[in-house]
Order: C-alpha cells, then structure tokens, then sequence
C-alpha cells in the first residue's frame, strides 16, 4: 500500500519539524511537502495534490480557516486537519463548517495524533471526546440540519447513532454491540446515505438532536 502524502501547513518551522517527526514514525504517511502560510498551503496543494492536510489556524498571509475553506472548495477529495493550541469551539465549529475532516490539538500526544489520524483515512472520522461534545452542542444550538424522517431509521441503526453521539469509535462500537467493525462502518455509511449526511459529526449531532431526546 502506497503510504498517504501528506502536506503540512503552519508557520513556525519548530512545529513543522515536530509534526514531520511524529509522522516520520508511522510507514503509512509520507511528507509531500510543507507551507508557510494559507496561501501557500493552496498553491502547493495546486501542486502536489495530497492526501492530507495538516494545516494550522493562527498564520501570517492567509490563516488555515480561509485556507480550508478555498482548498475543500477547489480540491474536495483532500483531507483536511485543522491543528490548533486552542479548542475554541467557534473556530472547530468553523472548520467543520468549511468541510474539515478534522481538528487536532497540539498538545496532544504524538501516539493519540497517528491513531486520530490513522481514523481520518480508515474513515472512522473520529474526533476527541471533549471537542465532539461542544461540537455537538454548537450544532444543536444553532440548528443547522433539516429534520428527517425518524421512521425510516432501524433500531439497529438509531442504536448505532446513540454510540457514535456519546464518542465512541467503530472498534468500540462493535465491541459493545457485539458485532464486526466492518458491519459498524458499513452501518454508519448506509446511514450518511440515508440521512444525506456528510461525516461522523453530523451523524452525531442528528444523534443528539433527534433521537437521544
């Protein structure tokens, strides 16, 4: 398997060096290259075409919000992982919002980065408990999804949405349930098809809003 490159965006060249470090270990990333600022981190993606995009919010030029929201437009199939000191909601909620696959902390431990990320590309598309609930929170208070059809929901799946709401991963899922963690993953993609969702955090937050009420 060809390992996913990787683009790393962020303007202190310490952090760069500590990022490329952490992935250095993990066989599965390989660095495409790095960027300054947004506006570089667009033309390099324009460039290079990566897998993953590590990208940090605060940069001089153009900052990684602006960026992430330029690049999902123009390059979709890039996953984009905002890296921030900060857990603002505003700005998780932000980047979602712009179409981030992800938020990452830069205080977290190398070993929680490369299994966060190792869900980005298996398609877990999870994220850190503490972020997801005031995600979550942010998504119900301003009421951005339409209400769908609660009936056309399973047990089995509304199950599934309970777990996925409270933070759990596909493993822990299955684990719970009883189940295969491929089952888990294919339940919750025939539930983003059902729902017209796009990722994990939206199932979540219909999760909370709809069904755990």
């Amino acid at each position: 398997m060809m390992p996913y490159q990787v683009l790393i965006a962020d303007d202190h060249p310490h952090a760069r060096r500590a990022i490329l470090e952490i992935l250095e270990d993990d066989n599965l990333f390989s660095i495409a290259g790095q960027a300054k600022n947004g506006k570089e981190a667009i033309q390099l993606c324009e460039e290079l075409n990566p897998d993953i995009l590590l990208i940090d919010i605060e940069m001089p030029v153009m900052n990684g919000l602006e960026a992430t929201k330029i690049i999902k437009e123009k390059f979709p199939l890039i996953k984009v992982i905002i890296l921030s000191v900060s857990d603002n909601v505003g700005d998780l909620f932000t980047a979602i919002q712009y179409g981030a696959q992800g938020y990452l902390l830069k205080n977290m431990e190398p070993d929680d980065w490369l299994q966060y990320l190792h869900s980005i590309v298996d398609g877990s598309d999870t994220i850190t408990r503490n972020l997801a609930g005031k995600l979550l929170y942010q998504f119900r208070e301003r009421d951005l999804m339409n209400t769908p059809e609660i009936s056309t929901l399973t047990a089995r799946e509304k199950e599934i949405l309970l777990l996925v709401s409270d933070g759990l991963t596909n493993k822990q899922i299955a684990e719970k349930l009883y189940i295969a963690e491929n089952t888990v993953k294919n339940h919750i993609k025939h539930l983003l098809n059902k729902l017209g969702l796009e990722n994990r955090v939206q199932l979540a937050s219909y999760a909370v809003k709809y069904i755990s009420n």
